[in-house]
């Protein structure tokens, strides 16, 4: 069963318990249904789509992004434009299902945990709504709200539920969660830091 964590909480992968050769970092989240008069509740209306996207940083031990590539493409930054790090150990595959589990992630990045190089220390998870400032959505549009580490076998090890946070009414990006090195192992840790801005760059430019 796997281990449903507090903002701060932090988890052992152990190699004897899980299949780390591919750790899948799966988010998840609905539209809230909007009650409009009479129609809305017949209807039962929706929020405009939101485009949410994951963003992963991998990060040195001093916790820096070290190649920016160019534009970002090509860099240690995994995100829409530059789906796949250059080392080929992690990347992002949109929306599909996780392996396994019978759920439904909206979006996914897979990572080579075994194989991932040794320079890199540190994972960091991002999703922010695109445009979210400019169509005016926050998330606080936002139900069911995840994020969930699942190993090579599709056993859910860890996940870490949003939607009961207030705090992320008016943000439009959320520093999920981290998988880091300890020692030999790794470690996953929610941390569900919300942020105002739309653009994860904003948030990239505190680790360069």
């Amino acid at each position: 069963m796997a281990i449903n964590l507090q903002k701060g909480q932090t988890i052992d992968l152990r190699k004897e318990e899980f299949d780390l050769s591919k750790v899948t970092v799966g988010l998840g989240w609905h539209v809230k249904e909007v009650k409009k008069g009479f129609l809305g509740n017949l209807l039962g209306a929706k929020e405009a789509d939101y485009d949410l996207d994951a963003i992963a940083f991998l990060l040195d031990d001093q916790d820096k992004v070290r190649n920016l590539g160019t534009n970002l493409v090509g860099s240690d930054v995994v995100f829409f434009n530059s789906k796949k790090h250059p080392s080929g150990t992690v990347w992002s595959s949109g929306d599909n299902l996780v392996g396994g589990t019978g759920a439904s992630d909206d979006e996914q990045i897979v990572c080579l945990l075994t194989k991932v190089p040794q320079q890199y220390a540190k994972l960091l998870f991002i999703v922010s709504i695109y445009k979210g400032k400019e169509k005016g959505q926050n998330f606080g549009g936002v139900d069911n709200a995840y994020i969930r580490a699942v190993d090579a076998k599709g056993k859910e090890m860890a996940r870490f539920d949003l939607s009961s946070e207030p705090s992320f009414a008016n943000k439009r990006s959320v520093v999920f969660a981290e998988l880091y090195r300890n020692g030999d192992a790794w470690k996953f840790r929610a941390l569900g830091n919300a942020e105002e801005t739309d653009a994860f760059v904003e948030i990239l430019k505190r680790y360069i």
